[in-house]
């Protein structure tokens, strides 16, 4: 089973986009690609901890295993802010800290996007870690699928833009679900794996 990527998370304040997020879009987007996806592809996230708890929770609500829908990656450089629901998560890699939070999300990162084989990539929300995820993912996978909701608002939506205005195409496309099939090619008649 191949992979999406998930990069996600909803700004905090202080931080780089704060206010100009959308969270119930956020959160929309996210129940959208899990109810699509899990059991049909394997997601692959960072575990921010204002996303990890939906994820468990849309596991549970399938009757999934984690350990067959979903890799949570982590690096131990924030061990002392790992969320509890990561506790619940089977499938988990703890990726070594390095010298400093830059450097630990770079490693994390590159261990991240070079373990599976993705589809695509779908970027929700978020702060610069969004934009630094598209440009190694991009880099890492080339072929796969990009995937930026603008409707979520923060960097998702700078990324849109971004994309956007290279010529790519219009990501502006609200229906979430019907995005996520067309551009993802996940069909939602496909038996899930893990149920």
């Amino acid at each position: 089973m191949n992979a999406i990527f998930l990069s996600a998370s909803i700004p905090t304040p202080g931080r780089e986009f704060y206010g100009t997020a959308d969270p119930l879009q956020i959160q929309l987007a996210i129940r959208a690609l899990l109810a699509l996806t899990l059991g049909r592809r394997h997601i692959v996230f960072g575990g921010h901890p204002s996303i990890t708890p939906m994820i468990a929770a849309a596991c549970d609500s399938l009757g999934l295993q984690f350990l067959n829908s979903v890799t949570l990656y982590q690096s131990r450089f924030f061990a002392k802010d790992f969320p509890a629901d990561n506790q619940r998560f089977g499938n988990k890699v703890l990726v070594e800290a390095g010298a400093d939070a830059k450097s630990s999300l770079e490693s994390m990162r590159r261990t991240m996007f070079s373990s599976h084989a993705y589809d695509g990539a779908v970027f929700v929300g978020g702060m610069n870690g969004v934009l630094e995820e598209y440009e190694l993912f991009h880099k890492i996978n080339p072929k796969a699928a990009i995937v930026p909701l603008a409707q979520t608002g923060a960097a998702a939506s700078a990324l849109s833009q971004s994309l956007a205005s290279a010529g790519l195409r219009d990501f502006s496309a609200a229906n979430y679900t019907q995005r996520y099939i067309d551009e993802l090619g996940v069909s939602p008649v496909e038996p899930r794996v893990g149920a």
